[in-house]
């Protein structure tokens, strides 16, 4: 029993040994895969590690390209934000469509650099855009966004005059009326530019959160030439409201006409560069509506017009108006409140030079129908622009207020200049 359990020991001796150089061999086995042992085995990770860096590179283009307005944009602009760039390569397609599948024009550059969409887009719309563009090698890039922009409610847009190409008289301010509320009123300004060939200064003074005119000291020189930028774009107006205009527009001074109306003597004296070249009798507002002084800018010719008293506050005792005239000819309005020089063929000839009858309005001579070119109002309107001044002195009424109509020349130029926000 001894000499077998001797013989046992051995072989557990052995058994533990060949399980020892068996375990150790295992072990060598983990420590090779893992790095950190064997010294040849890991001298050849990093370099097939860069040789797999270098592979991949030479598979990838080297064309950047670049999508603006960002991926997820919201409030983007829909006139000049979008654009799409590359570096390092060539543009070879870009598409642009709504979400709904519509294509939107674009134009690439002659470098093949750029693209831009040459159509203004629509507000409160989600575009997609999706770009490619190939490297010296001939290796593709491809880049895809998604913007939405901005939104009716969150716009705002400036509604001007004069009109692009027009040609005006010199009292013409440039008028802008936002459609929202202005809280931002110095950005806003900052957006918009006026300038006059002539050289003039030209300030802008805000009537309100929601007007904007602009005008030189003096009047405009005949002649020139005045041009208005609207660079609203992006420009935030009010918390979350933004501009989506872009335009440049210009316009002509004509001829320097003003008339003056003297309201003591019942006669107009009209003006041009500075000579007489008619006087004409009218009849202004009666002494219990006198007419408005001051200076006053023609904003509209209507050839015929109807004038109803209960618009402009002047009813009888059922509340229609003391006067509802259908056809009042060769009409020119003064006011936003309802002044107007116009022609009269319901009063007789006799009032026109020694009798102020009107609710306010001046009135020159005329026919009803407006048909004849010899009458007073006839000639005047003919020879009249819109923007030229009617000057109006003597009467016992107050100065007109100078945002009621296009008549801020009303205010001296200390006091324009203060009414800006730059």
């Amino acid at each position: 029993m001894e000499k077998r359990v001797i013989m046992d020991g051995k072989r557990r001796k052995k058994g533990l040994a060949a399980a020892s150089a068996l375990l150790g061999g295992v072990l060598v086995l983990s420590a090779c895969s893992g790095g950190d042992g064997d010294g040849a085995a890991s001298a050849k990770t990093p370099e097939s590690q860069a040789q797999v860096d270098e592979a991949a590179a030479q598979k990838t283009s080297k064309a950047q390209i670049s999508i603006t307005p960002k991926n997820g944009a919201v409030n983007a602009s829909i006139n000049k934000d979008t654009k799409v760039t590359v570096s390092g390569g060539t543009l070879t397609q870009v598409t642009m469509t709504t979400e709904g599948g519509k294509s939107v024009k674009g134009e690439m550059s002659a470098d093949g650099t750029s693209w831009a969409p040459t159509e203004q887009l629509d507000r409160a719309t989600v575009y997609k855009i999706a770009a490619t563009a190939k490297d010296a090698d001939g290796l593709e890039a491809h880049e895809n966004s998604s913007f939405t922009t901005v939104s009716q409610a969150n716009s705002f847009i400036g509604n001007f005059t004069p009109e692009d190409g027009s040609t005006v008289g010199v009292g013409m301010p440039v008028s802008i009326n936002f459609n929202k509320a202005i809280t931002d009123k110095k950005a806003v300004q900052g957006g918009i530019t006026v300038s006059s060939s002539s050289g003039q200064e030209v300030v802008g003074h805000w009537f309100g959160n929601q007007r904007l005119d602009f005008r030189p000291d003096q009047y405009w020189t005949e002649g020139s030439t005045v041009t208005l930028k609207l660079d609203l774009d992006g420009v935030e107006g009010a918390q979350g409201v933004f501009g989506v205009q872009q335009k440049t527009v210009t316009f002509k001074i004509g001829r320097n006409q003003v008339s003056t109306v003297d309201v003591a003597t019942k006669t107009m004296t009209v003006k041009r560069n500075g000579q007489v070249v008619k006087t004409i009798p009218i009849s202004a507002g009666s002494p219990d509506n006198p007419t408005y002084n001051g200076q006053m800018v023609i904003s509209e010719k209507f050839k015929e017009t109807r004038m109803n008293g209960a618009t402009v506050g002047f009813t009888d005792d059922d509340g229609k108006g003391e006067y509802d005239i259908k056809d009042v000819p060769h009409a020119m309005r003064l006011s936003t409140s309802g002044t107007f020089i116009h022609g009269n063929y319901w009063g007789p000839d006799s009032i026109f030079g020694s009798t102020n009858t009107s609710h306010g309005c001046v009135g020159l001579n005329d026919v009803k129908g407006a048909g004849d070119p010899n009458q007073s109002a006839a000639w005047l309107y003919d020879n009249s622009i819109v923007g030229d001044v009617v000057v109006v002195k003597n009467s016992k009424d107050k100065t007109i207020a100078p945002d009621n109509g296009l008549n801020g020349w009303n205010l001296d130029w200390a006091s324009w200049k203060a009414g800006s926000a730059v």
